[in-house]
């Protein structure tokens, strides 16, 4: 059986979808495969990196990718995550059944390094724990 395709969207691409595709692609690689892009690619967060090595994932090769770099590819789901704080959330035109996952963004947290790290730590852990019980239902 082919693995589902899962394409996950955010605004800079640079935080959340980079953790939920790490996160499909280490966890549940027996039968997805996680992709992410956002509407303005931006620098991927050193603490998005950080947090993924505190539990064994070396993301060192993740890149910042644009909507633009998978312009009519099809995915099997759209997963677009951004915080309803947010306003605007990027919309996909394009094949895949559409869920949206909330998550607020850590790197707009403030404060010292402790601080910071503890917010980046709380989305990895919530993020993972939501996309356990979504993908262990379809």
């Amino acid at each position: 059986m082919a693995k589902q395709t899962i394409l996950f969207v955010c605004v800079h691409n640079s935080a959340r979808s980079i953790l939920a595709e790490q996160l499909v692609n280490h966890f549940h690689a027996a039968r997805f495969v996680a992709r992410s892009a956002g509407l303005d690619a931006r620098e991927v967060n050193p603490y998005t990196l950080r947090v993924l090595r505190e539990i064994g994932i070396d993301a060192s090769d993740a890149r910042s990718k644009s909507v633009e770099e998978f312009r009519g590819a099809n995915f099997d789901w759209i997963v677009t995550v951004c915080a309803p704080t947010e306003g605007a959330c990027p919309i996909w035109i394009g094949a895949g059944k559409r869920i949206h996952l909330p998550f607020e963004d850590p790197a707009r947290a403030l404060g010292m390094d402790a601080e910071i790290l503890a917010r980046f730590r709380a989305t990895r852990d919530e993020m993972r724990a939501q996309l356990d019980a979504w993908l262990n239902v379809n």
